[in-house]
């Protein structure tokens, strides 16, 4: 089939039509130069997954991009977590629910700390958030059951990409934005088949979600804990449980994180989920009885009506993530474990830096400058991330070596993780990309 005509404008196609690819294409939007065009494989623009929680550094970013994206999120019903409370569970002195004290022994039933800052995270339901994004872009640019299949360059005379589709149709664009998640088929492009960071490695992680009411939550697990919208997170032998208030405190999210022995089913497996019954969980938390919501939590997290263990894959570290007139972002270039929140954050850090240097793309020529600055100005930080989470999730199972579960130890390596992430000047960001996008359009960096 004979690839759509270029225009006058460039042609911005967006492979994913999840969170990241509609935050660049509604960033986008601002552009008159811009042609913009998401491509979603799926039959509809869906979410998977409950809640995500949106970080400070990720919330500052999208006020960056505009006020419109940004208020899509209070429009999708985000609540703010006043602080992350940090729990040691397991055993709780005297047996009472209520005293969060440091135990005899091993400190189980302390209080670590309130993770808390002037700005609160916000907890927002994924599929609700994305259909806000989705609402300012005009429906002729949203095309669905789009599974692209082969990316080649434009032939001779000709700049940029054609994008091959399954059902034959073949458009041509000038750039191509691969934010088709961790196993999308432009990382395959960008990187090659056989590269070792091409394909998402299994983290050491499986966990379990549901949504359920927030009422019933709070007879399972105790009224004491929803006194406020916190996000409570519970430290213990090899896992961690976690529990938040989402829309509009309507409903609550229960996680159950395992950190893997080994024998998870999922360390040789391509398989990213499994079902799961109340005999793998309890086992999974067979040292935790003693903990207050143990017990409810199971309960709450078997309310689905198909639960399902997820494995947690992350991305080890790519050389680039650009490749010709494509680009990566979001989990197509850096997926992570969700230990430190940050998926989304980055996400959106990569919208916003996107977003400024395509501004002032004026010809398809500079847009080898723009993506160099993109990947150089993005790339180093994301996968710092990426690195931490892994780290912090370990720490978070109270499986890290010479730390375990001894509050000392975990306050010395929890409390100064965050500040990296969340502190960014995302202004000083965007301007540092900037900058380096025209010094290589003069010639006065040299281009990699």
């Amino acid at each position: 089939m004979e690839a759509s005509k270029p225009t006058n404008r460039l042609r911005i196609a967006i492979s994913g039509g999840g969170l990241a690819g509609a935050t660049i294409a509604s960033a986008l939007q601002s552009n008159p130069h811009l042609e913009v065009n998401i491509y979603e494989s799926a039959a509809q623009f869906s979410e998977r997954g409950a809640a995500v929680g949106i970080s400070v550094n990720g919330q500052r970013a999208l006020e960056e991009i505009s006020t419109e994206v940004r208020d899509a999120l209070d429009k999708a019903g985000a609540v703010k977590m006043n602080s992350s409370r940090l729990m040691i569970s397991c055993r709780m002195r005297n047996g009472s629910r209520l005293q969060i004290v440091q135990a005899t022994g091993p400190a189980a039933g302390s209080l670590l700390f309130d993770l808390a800052g002037a700005e609160p995270t916000l907890v927002v339901h994924r599929a609700a958030f994305l259909q806000e994004l989705l609402k300012p872009i005009p429906s002729g640019s949203l095309h669905a059951n789009k599974n692209l299949v082969k990316i080649q360059d434009a032939p001779d005379g000709e700049k940029g990409v054609l994008l091959t589709f399954a059902d034959g149709s073949v458009e041509h664009a000038d750039l191509l934005i691969g934010a088709d998640g961790i196993h999308g088929f432009v990382r395959k492009y960008v990187l090659g088949d056989s590269h070792p960071a091409t394909d998402a490695k299994f983290a050491g992680f499986w966990d379990c979600r549901s949504l359920v009411p927030f009422e019933k939550a709070k007879k399972l697990l105790g009224e004491e804990y929803f006194k406020e919208d916190r996000q409570y997170g519970w430290i213990g032998d090899g896992a961690m449980l976690l529990h938040d208030v989402l829309d509009n405190g309507k409903t609550v999210q229960c996680v159950a994180a395992i950190f893997s022995d080994g024998n998870s089913g999922f360390e040789d497996s391509k398989s990213w989920k499994t079902p799961i019954d109340r005999k793998k969980l309890e086992d999974a938390l067979a040292t935790w009885k003693e903990c207050p919501i143990t017990q409810g939590i199971i309960d709450l997290l078997l309310e689905n009506p198909e639960p399902l263990a997820y494995a947690e894959y992350h991305h080890l570290d790519a050389p680039t993530y650009v490749k010709g007139n494509v680009c990566l972002m979001g989990d197509a270039a850096h997926a992570m474990t969700p230990w430190q929140g940050s998926g989304a954050g980055m996400a959106f850090e990569d919208a916003m830096v996107l977003q400024t240097l395509l501004a002032d793309v004026r010809d398809a020529s500079q847009l080898a400058a723009a993506l160099q600055a993109y990947d150089a100005t993005c790339r180093p930080r994301s996968q710092r991330v990426v690195a931490s989470s892994r780290e912090t999730g370990v720490i978070l199972c109270g499986s890290a070596p010479e730390i375990g579960v001894e509050t000392d130890k975990l306050l010395a390596s929890l409390a100064t993780r965050w500040g990296f992430i969340h502190e960014l000047d995302m202004k000083a960001h965007k301007a540092e990309a900037r900058f380096l996008m025209h010094e290589l359009l003069k010639g006065d960096v040299h281009r990699a």
